[in-house]
């Protein structure tokens, strides 16, 4: 039986991918390089700032990341001004939310994203009453970042939950890999920033088309009418 669903956020809980390359657009330009496509930005988006950056540099004219330490500073100073450019829910997340909360099952959010700015999304869109945890990369606390597993096993420690009772859901290799690491059951969502093609060939328990799926799927598992 699921007693936790735990949400990766760019991709899976919002569509976030018009902030996120507007930030590297501005990145960029610092150095009079770019703009990047759409398409690169919802590749090159998954591990964290850091290494959004870095791909995307490589990419769009500096190899050698020549301005790398400079362009963290840039691109995290862009990225307070624009976190929000356009983020909305997915159509369908308010629905899979509400029965969650419906059927006492807890909601949680797991990401890569800079902590501060993981809050400030989720409080913008679902406001700050929706989720009984929200952390994102929390690397100075000494909790690896994904796919490393220490993220999950510290909120599910945290819960009071067993990997047994949690579902994990996201949209990148990077998800499905946490996931595995973590050895709980995985949904890989597809209507986010990567393919079928990527997250099937992880296995995941659910590959979902729309976010209700998620919840017909729990119907399921946890025997709800």
């Amino acid at each position: 039986m699921y007693k936790c669903c735990m949400f990766d956020l760019d991709g899976t809980l919002v569509n976030s991918i018009y902030a996120l390359k507007r930030s590297v657009d501005g990145t960029l330009a610092h150095f009079g390089l770019g703009p990047i496509t759409l398409e690169d930005t919802k590749t090159f988006v998954g591990d964290g700032y850091k290494k959004l950056v870095e791909r995307a540099l490589k990419a769009y004219g500096d190899p050698e990341l020549v301005h790398f330490e400079e362009a963290l500073n840039v691109y995290n100073r862009v990225f307070k001004e624009c976190c929000l450019y356009r983020v909305e829910a997915y159509e369908g997340i308010p629905e899979l939310l509400a029965f969650l909360k419906e059927n006492h099952i807890l909601c949680t959010v797991l990401s890569n994203k800079p902590h501060v700015r993981t809050i400030e999304n989720i409080n913008y869109v679902f406001g700050p009453d929706v989720f009984d945890r929200v952390y994102g990369e929390r690397e100075s606390a000494g909790i690896k970042k994904k796919p490393s597993p220490e993220g999950v096993e510290a909120l599910l420690e945290e819960l009071g939950i067993s990997k047994e009772e949690c579902l994990y859901l996201g949209d990148t290799n990077t998800d499905m890999e946490t996931g595995k690491n973590s050895q709980v059951d995985t949904v890989g969502v597809l209507w986010g920033f990567r393919s079928r093609d990527e997250l099937k060939v992880y296995e995941p328990a659910l590959l979902a088309e729309h976010p209700m799926d998620v919840a017909e799927f729990i119907k399921g598992v946890n025997h709800i009418e």
